[in-house]
């Protein structure tokens, strides 16, 4: 039987696509990393130490995430300050992450045992429209952007945001470009299927998707659909596929936009789960909610996701974004950080060899970060 700490993790550790455990720090402790106490254990997040190492996690895109609703000269600096955070993070803890800007950094921390440490932008608000603020990331450590977070930029349609009759705009091209020459990774993850398919025409590197599904499974506008994932073939790019209950499992969307609508219907605000408003709404609320109990996503789910995938576009185009601490809820068997090799023995026993397995976990996004970080500059 495949063994998995031996035949892959030992020298293809997973490399996660995207991680929100910075925002947490920044929310619930004060941006103090060392507040946080991950060395030892934190059971209020999905994210810790122990957890990281029992996981099999050698490097992490952590997101530096700001809210996209934010006026953005206000979202640019709380971007700085989170990237700011992460480095705070690994100096914290230099015997368990390296910060490694770099592909090559990355596979020297792994060698090394580290744990590799890059931040990405989750949404072109972070720039605030502006070309030299997406350079001066970059000299920062960016190594990802998401085009758009959950609302539109005034480049680029969000998947979620309010409809407007363009994927990508000429300065959104203009953005990629920019991103392809200084050796940003660009992230389709959020984005509307217009501005996939327009990225896609405009980049000259791979892409990734740090975490999304597959629509083909789960009909969601956050996943993917057939006709973006064949694309990624001749492109090269990779699709990290995530973890969150509405994005892989048809009965957890179909709640959760119910969910939604009811809150709309009694004038709530706040998330779906989690509620604000008047008290008089809040009472025939959550009697809706307990006579409409919440579907659970499970491991099986996320492993359709990821035969799926590879049935339309191939293993070499796949990874793993879990969404760890960015989620109220995740599947049954993947609830936080050390869950990975649940989810690579539920793969291993249907069938995925070692050499598919090394690639989902890192060996695949590896490839993808070198090719969009070789030869470029940002002088």
């Amino acid at each position: 039987m495949l063994d998995l700490r031996d035949d892959v993790l030992e020298d293809h550790p997973v490399f996660d696509g995207h991680n929100d455990l910075p925002w947490r720090i920044r929310e619930d402790y004060g941006s103090d990393p060392v507040a946080a106490g991950l060395a030892a254990g934190q059971p209020s997040l999905h994210t810790d130490v122990p957890r990281l190492r029992a996981g099999g996690v050698g490097a992490q895109f952590w997101s530096v995430f700001v809210p996209s609703h934010w006026d953005h000269p206000t979202a640019v600096t709380a971007t700085f300050e989170q990237i700011d955070l992460v480095r705070r993070l690994v100096l914290a803890h230099p015997d368990v992450f390296r910060w490694t800007p770099t592909a090559a950094d990355v596979r020297a921390a792994v060698a090394d045992g580290l744990i590799a440490s890059l931040p990405g932008a989750e949404g072109g608000q972070s720039i605030a429209g502006s070309l030299g603020v997406l350079r001066e990331l970059r000299r920062a450590g960016l190594a990802y952007m998401t085009l758009t977070h959950n609302d539109n930029t005034p480049w680029a349609a969000s998947a979620t945001g309010e409809p407007v009759d363009h994927g990508l705009t000429g300065f959104g091209r203009e953005v990629v470009a920019e991103m392809n020459r200084t050796g940003v990774l660009v992230d389709l993850s959020h984005v509307h299927e217009r501005t996939m398919h327009d990225a896609l025409d405009v980049t000259t590197r791979p892409v990734v998707f740090s975490h999304s599904s597959a629509r083909g499974v789960t009909d969601h506008p956050r996943n993917v659909p057939d006709a973006v994932l064949e694309r990624l073939r001749v492109n090269g790019g990779v699709l990290m596929v995530t973890f969150v209950p509405a994005f892989v499992n048809q009965a957890c969307a179909d709640h959760r936009a119910a969910t939604a609508a009811e809150q709309a219907r009694l004038g709530l605000t706040g998330a779906p789960y989690d509620p604000e408003g008047d008290a008089g709404a809040l009472a025939p609320y959550r009697a809706w909610l307990d006579a409409n109990p919440r579907p659970v996503a499970t491991v099986d789910d996320v492993v359709a996701h990821l035969e799926h995938a590879r049935e339309v576009v191939g293993v070499e185009h796949l990874g793993l974004g879990g969404d760890f601490d960015g989620v109220d809820e995740l599947p049954v068997g993947l609830g936080d950080v050390s869950c990975y090799p649940v989810l690579l023995r539920a793969l291993a026993d249907r069938g995925w060899s070692a050499a598919d397995l090394r690639g989902l976990t890192s060996g695949n996004v590896l490839r993808v970060l070198e090719a969009a970080q070789d030869g470029t500059s940002v002088d």
